[in-house]
This record gives structure tokens, C-alpha cells and sequence, in this order.
């Protein structure tokens, strides 16, 4: 999984249209849900105008962390992949934001990180990389640690159940042109167990033509995933000793997990 983002973390803005555009997006619709979700102590909805103390614990090139950071909250931000962590700290500085970022595996987010925040987050399917219900239980209790007592886990992941079982499955991401050259992007999956499977291998390939020279290169990371339902990820969850845990659809680009830490719970 490391070398995947590694090799990843300069062309991941290419799978969006316009990961600008989608930075602020995601942060928007992330904060609209935090605020909905865990109101002031008062049971008004803050605003983007209260920070609140947010820890991503899968942050990537900073998607999800730059979006929130620009309205104002305290984000603190960790990846496995170093690559990924060095490319995020620099779209950081060139933003202007103040970011804490640092190398990190989510299992072991409390013990890197500490507690005592708002917010503990993992968005855009990065937990199935876990590939097994004990790692994902590992992963979730060391995020719930992390939370001060009522403190909020978003969790965002593909809808498994809606995704087709087999094998040369192709998932296209169109192509993007940028300095001269036009990319075509797409991704190739493979279940196990002749397609029945529930983890899969995935190729994501990167076909890239010099528009001048016509010279064309073909780069292809591989990684493998666990396609774990969100009902599953939700009992997980609950078993890791999150509350009011649910999925949320429509607020997100992907479904939606949240839980709360018990407010009764021991600092």
C-alpha cells in the first residue's frame, strides 16, 4: 500500500476534473455534515466560524485536510506514505495554511497523535486497504481514542454492496490534459475466488501522451482492497465503542459512517 501512494502522490490530482475545485468542495461538505452532526454545546449549528480540532488519520495529498484547514479549523493530519505527506505539506505552505503533519499508520493514531479532538476522520475508501476486521477494529478504536468524550468519526468508503463482483472489471476517470501532456486514466479490478471474492486487486493505470512528440508512456500502480460493506464497517464501529453509529447518504461524494464517542467516557 505504501508504494502504491508513493508512486501515486504526484499524479493523484489527476483523478479529479479539477482537484482544486474539488478541495473546497469536499472541505465545504464535510464541515456542513460536522456541524449538522455535532452542533455547539448549546444545540445550535456552529458554523465554519468555531474551528474545531480535527484529526485526518489518511490524509493523502491533503483533499479532505486543505478543504477544512481554509475554513478556519485546526487540522492535524497524518499517511502512511511519506510521498503523500511531503506533497500535502506542500500544497499546504502554498496556501498559506498551517497544517501538522506527520507519517503515520491509523492503527496506531492514538498512540502517534494523542486525544482530546473534535473530530477523527478517514475519508475517500481509504480503510478497506485494511484487509481484515481485526485491523479495521485495531484502527477504529485507536481513532476513537483519539476523540475527547462526544467528540465525533467520520468515516467515508465505497458502497461495496452496489459495486460488481468479478474479474477485468474497468473503471474509467477520463482523461485530463495538463503542461502539454494528456493523461487517460483507469483503473482494472480483480476479485478473488474467480470474482466472488471480498478483497479485490487493482491496477491503476496511467496512460500518458506528449501532445507535441506523441510519445506515450504507460505507468500502472497496484494495490489490493477490502470490500467491506458499511453495514459491516458500522457494527465494527460500534464494537470499537462509538455511539449513534450511522450511515449517512447525499452529503458526501461517498457514503457517509458516523459515531460519537460517549460523552460519559473517561479523558
Amino acid at each position: 500500500m505504501t508504494d502504491f501512494y508513493d508512486e501515486l502522490a504526484p499524479l493523484y490530482h489527476l483523478i479529479y476534473p479539477d482537484w482544486n475545485q474539488s478541495v473546497a468542495a469536499q472541505g465545504e461538505k464535510l464541515a456542513r455534515l460536522i456541524d449538522s452532526e455535532w452542533p455547539g454545546a448549546d444545540g445550535q449549528d456552529q458554523g465554519h466560524g468555531v474551528p474545531r480540532k480535527v484529526l485526518d488519520v489518511s490524509c493523502g495529498i491533503g483533499t479532505q485536510t486543505l478543504g477544512l484547514a481554509a475554513l478556519g479549523h485546526a487540522v492535524t493530519a497524518s499517511d502512511l506514505s511519506a510521498r503523500e505527506v511531503e506533497r500535502a505539506r506542500h500544497e499546504a505552505r502554498e496556501r498559506g495554511l498551517d497544517i501538522a503533519f506527520s507519517v503515520a499508520d491509523m492503527r496506531e493514531a492514538h498512540t502517534h497523535h494523542g486525544g482530546g479532538f473534535d473530530i477523527v476522520m478517514s475519508c475517500d475508501n481509504s480503510m478497506p486497504h485494511l484487509q481484515t476486521d481485526d485491523d479495521l477494529l485495531t484502527a477504529l478504536r485507536q481513532m476513537a481514542a483519539c476523540l475527547r468524550p462526544g467528540g465525533g468519526c467520520v468515516v467515508s468508503v465505497r458502497d461495496y454492496a452496489r459495486e460488481p463482483r468479478g474479474t477485468n472489471l474497468v473503471k474509467h476517470y477520463g482523461a485530463r490534459v495538463e503542461d502539454g501532456q494528456r493523461h487517460v486514466l483507469f483503473q482494472v479490478w480483480d476479485f478473488d475466488d474467480e470474482g466472488r471474492g471480498a478483497h479485490y486487486d487493482l491496477g491503476f493505470f496511467f496512460v500518458t501522451e506528449d501532445l507535441a512528440t506523441q510519445a506515450v508512456r504507460t505507468r500502472v500502480m497496484r494495490s489490493r482492497y477490502y470490500a467491506i460493506s458499511t453495514t459491516r464497517l458500522c457494527e465494527l464501529m460500534r464494537e470499537a465503542g462509538l455511539v449513534d453509529v450511522r450511515r449517512i447518504d447525499g452529503a458526501f461524494f461517498q457514503p457517509v459512517l458516523v459515531g460519537t464517542r460517549p460523552a460519559s467516557t473517561a479523558a
